[in-house]
């Protein structure tokens, strides 16, 4: 049974679609052992609980990066993962943490990265930018995470419309849609052992 730990700050859609995902059979002999937040009010701790998972709120004011990163590292190496997943985290990792846990990690990213990636593009901001660069499309990027904000090998994208009298509210929405189609499906790929990274690249074994 291989184990996936959640990185989530806020409600856990996003673990909510892999949560589903298992239960459905279509991620199969996987379980989502923990959940980790740095946000005591998150509600993917609560969605933790119900899943028989472990909720793990692991605060990050007053201490490094780094000295925090150690504690969600000590809390989450007795779940021994296979696999951990940034699911709206609000955090950026730093070097430590990737590379104790190089090429395991991946993130969920409402845009078509390479494009509104990095810091400062997140939530809210990343839609409002989107919708003032006159795109027609946008979408949803799920990328293995490096030193590089929203810079690591792209796994899969998903694409959706972006209609004239879009809002950042309605855009969020159609795009939160695909990702929760499209971060179920990389996490599926990722535990059958079904990716390959080659440079910048990400091959996909059929």
């Amino acid at each position: 049974m291989k184990s996936i730990v959640v990185l989530a700050s806020g409600r856990g859609t996003d673990l909510q679609s892999i949560l589903d995902a298992i239960e459905s059979g279509y991620i199969k002999n996987a379980r989502v052992t923990a959940v980790v937040s740095n946000n005591k009010d998150a509600y993917a701790l609560e969605r933790a609980k119900k899943h028989s998972a472990e909720p793990i709120y692991i605060d990050h004011r007053g201490k490094s990066r780094e000295e925090h990163e150690k504690e969600i590292i000590e809390a989450i190496e007795p779940f021994k993962p296979d696999l951990i997943v940034l699911a709206g985290y609000m955090r950026s990792l730093t070097p430590y943490f990737v590379n104790h846990y190089r090429w395991k990690i991946i993130n969920i990213h409402p845009a078509l990265l390479p494009l509104f990636g990095g810091k400062g593009f997140y939530g809210e901001r990343v839609h409002k930018a989107v919708l003032e660069s006159g795109m027609k499309v946008s979408g949803c990027s799920v990328h293995f995470v490096t030193e590089d904000i929203d810079g690591g090998p792209i796994i899969l994208q998903r694409c959706v419309p972006v209609k004239d009298d879009d809002t950042v509210e309605t855009l969020a929405a159609r795009v939160l849609e695909q990702e929760h189609k499209c971060l179920p499906e990389a996490v599926k790929l990722f535990l059958e052992g079904r990716l390959r990274v080659e440079g910048r690249r990400v091959i996909r074994n059929f």
